[in-house]
């Protein structure tokens, strides 16, 4: 069964086109969207996706309708695939239930591995060049601490019990883990207290 999908971003433009070629390539059942391309929810699609079996056909007017970006089109083609769901964009002339079109879905495929592999390795370059400069990876300490007026401060709000630990924790501009880290570094007390918030 092909299931078609037809999507417009703004109210003022109008499905119809995309509608009458979606009827006239033999779809039974249609699905549309008034909605940016870029929203992660469209009930429309997400209407159509479920409503597909295995062996039905997604069928669309252009690619652009389905997703704006090759990795979004790329998963998407992924998942239906792994459900055994064909797909087809009638503009492009893409159908992955011919041979033609699954070469051309196996193309997208190398593609996204491509752009994966070619970030991975921008990562790990950037990553040495920083360890080659004395610099280290993931997220920097607070150094709000290293002052011992300001660990003198916290210790004297968080033992006034009037004081919450989101407000000692807003007053500080930390997050409660790491009021409760150095707490805990210098006294030796704070985890017990993590109920009081």
């Amino acid at each position: 069964m092909k299931i078609g999908y037809a999507r417009v971003s703004t109210d003022d433009q109008t499905l119809d086109l995309q509608l009458d070629a979606l009827k006239q390539a033999g779809c039974e059942k249609l699905f549309q969207d008034v909605i940016s391309g870029a929203k992660d929810t469209r009930p429309g699609l997400s209407g159509a996706l479920h409503f597909l079996r295995p062996g039905d056909v997604l069928v669309v007017w252009r690619l652009d309708r389905l997703g704006r970006t090759l990795r979004y089109l790329i998963e998407l083609m992924t998942q239906l695939n792994g459900r055994s769901i064909g797909f087809q964009s009638l503009t492009e002339q893409v159908d992955t239930t011919t041979s033609g079109g699954k070469l051309i879905f196996h193309v997208f495929g190398a593609l996204a591995e491509f752009e994966r592999d070619i970030i991975r390795e921008r990562t790990k370059a950037g990553l040495a060049a920083a360890r080659a400069r004395g610099r280290k990876g993931g997220h920097p300490r607070v150094a709000a601490f290293m002052d011992p007026g300001k660990l003198a401060m916290a210790r004297r709000l968080h033992a006034d019990k009037r004081n919450s630990v989101g407000d000692i924790c807003r007053t500080l501009g930390v997050s409660k883990a790491t009021l409760y880290r150095y707490l805990k570094g210098a006294d030796g007390t704070a985890d017990g207290e993590a109920a009081r918030v």
